[in-house]
């Protein structure tokens, strides 16, 4: 399914453990705009689903656009007043970039996992030597889990600041 949610979790995980240097946002971010291209060939019905940007290639792309979002919006925040919900506005360029590229190439990685059209080395190879290597209830199991983690984990932290 395109722009699930199971490839949120890890990215709560790693932002929890490193939320100055991750930004969950820009993983997110990076994760939706790669799946828009399987959510395209689903409507049209075109097989395969999997195609440019679900390879390292399209996923170091993906990175860039998503980076270059992020500073337009910053640099229209700087002009204008817009709403800030998830403190986006405070982000500085290294988390920005650490969180699209763990989004993307983290989304390559596990897709390659599961779904058998995918080249993530093409047009170097049309081989996916990942395609089921972890069973997918244990591969979903990690998503959930480390989502799980990332939950507690922030939880904890808030719990602490609050206190202080």
């Amino acid at each position: 399914m395109p722009i699930t949610p199971f490839h949120f979790g890890h990215g709560a995980a790693i932002h929890a453990i490193a939320p100055k240097h991750v930004s969950f946002l820009a993983f997110c971010t990076a994760n939706v705009l790669i799946d828009i291209e399987p959510l395209y060939y689903m409507i049209t019905g075109q097989y395969p689903l999997h195609r440019f940007f679900h390879t390292y290639i399209g996923a170091t792309i993906i990175t860039v656009i998503t980076v270059l979002i992020f500073f337009a919006a910053l640099k229209l925040s700087s002009r204008i007043t817009l709403p800030n919900p998830f403190h986006w506005q405070s982000l500085s360029p290294f988390p920005i970039w650490l969180g699209a590229a763990t989004g993307s190439y983290s989304h390559i990685a596990f897709d390659s996992l599961m779904h058998a059209d995918i080249a993530p080395l093409s047009p170097f190879s049309k081989t996916n030597v990942l395609y089921q290597l972890i069973p997918l209830g244990e591969l979903h199991l990690f998503c959930l889990f480390s989502a799980f983690l990332g939950l507690v984990i922030l939880g904890i932290r808030q719990l602490l600041k609050s206190k202080r």
